[in-house]
């Protein structure tokens, strides 16, 4: 399912970067990495839930996680990408 076009009004909490859809092969790698229990938010937490959809930060080092199409603008539930294969 696409994201809502006022998804582009979005800024991440914490840095005031612009949001854009995170690429399917991304989405793919943290599947695969949620799969394996090696996903976690940034506040350390397992990632519950297979990421269908999400939020990419401009600089590419966090991605806020899209449950039932809701964006999750919560610094604490963001996934830090640095460490993704």
């Amino acid at each position: 399912m696409p994201l809502p076009v006022f998804t582009e009004l979005l800024r991440c909490p914490e840095t005031h970067q612009k949001l854009t859809a995170a690429p399917p092969g991304l989405l793919a790698r943290l599947r695969s990495e949620q799969a394996a229990g090696k996903l976690f938010t940034s506040a350390g937490k397992l990632v519950p839930a297979p990421i269908e959809e999400g939020l990419l930060r401009e600089d590419g080092a966090m991605l806020y996680p899209v449950w039932d199409g809701i964006p999750v603008m919560v610094v604490e539930e963001a996934i830090p990408l640095t460490n993704i294969a």
